[in-house]
């Protein structure tokens, strides 16, 4: 069965102090809590081992934004997935839509990044989503699936199988406005169904598909409701303790109409 899970981007933000300080508020609300979902925080690189250490890593999953397409060398400024794996991480996001607009990734780097990533034993979060004009177009399916295609396809089952997929509309991140939940499920729903035709129900089935586009404590219950919406991938919101945990939550008020 797919887990429900609920990770937090914080992005560019936070000094080291004050995002350890806020992981610790984090692991310490969960500390005598038992979430219906898996928690994750993914933070700045410069946090990775000061939050490791910081955390109950069994209780709250540790990820970082990003990794290289390389392993080592003369790649003056990057991180590679061995380092992140080194911090104690165990997630890494990837394909994440600012990535894709400000630093030109492609499919390609991307297939590497996940490549790298599972060779470290890294669960990769993979972002895959559409623009306001591919939205308003009406090509949004063709062009998640063609994301899919082209960065993921060439896994095998039991590595595809690996991953956590993250939808994100890419006009509804940092904007105040949200995918309706039905929006957000006939997407769920069509990532699903292009899994299942290249690697089978099975292991469609098992894919934790997460939402990632302004989700709040106030629409997280409602989107999380929906029968193929896995859990969130969090941006603002995972900034102040109170409302990512307030998310986190929210699996337990729709806990029982789940799976």
């Amino acid at each position: 069965m797919r887990k429900n899970i609920v990770a937090g981007n914080w992005k560019m933000n936070t000094t080291l102090a004050e995002g350890v300080g806020l992981a610790k508020d984090v692991n310490e609300a969960l500390k005598n809590a038992t979430p219906k979902c898996d928690v994750v925080i993914c933070v700045p690189f410069t946090h990775l081992a000061s939050v490791a250490a910081a955390i109950d890593t069994d209780k709250l999953g540790l990820g970082a934004e990003n990794c290289a397409d390389h392993v080592k060398g003369a790649y003056t400024g990057e991180v590679s997935a061995p380092m992140v794996a080194s911090t104690g991480a165990k997630y890494v996001i990837l394909g994440h839509s600012e990535r894709r607009q400000y630093y030109g990734e492609t499919s390609e780097i991307l297939k590497e990044k996940v490549n790298l990533a599972l060779a470290e034993n890294l669960t990769p979060i993979f972002c895959i989503g559409e623009v306001l004009e591919q939205r308003e177009d009406g090509t949004y399916n063709e062009v998640v699936t063609k994301q899919i295609e082209e960065a993921l396809f060439d896994l095998t089952a039991e590595d595809f199988s690996k991953l956590v997929l993250a939808y994100e509309p890419v006009w509804a991140i940092g904007t105040g406005k949200t995918a309706t939940a039905e929006q957000a499920e006939d997407m769920h729903a069509h990532i699903r169904s292009v899994i299942a035709g290249k690697y089978g129900k099975e292991v469609a089935d098992n894919t934790s598909i997460l939402y990632g586009g302004s989700c709040k404590p106030s629409n997280a219950a409602e989107l999380f409701a929906k029968p193929d919406v896995d859990g969130g991938l969090i941006g603002g919101a995972a900034l102040d303790a109170a409302s990512f945990m307030g998310i986190v939550n929210a699996f337990k008020e729709i806990f029982s109409l789940k799976r």
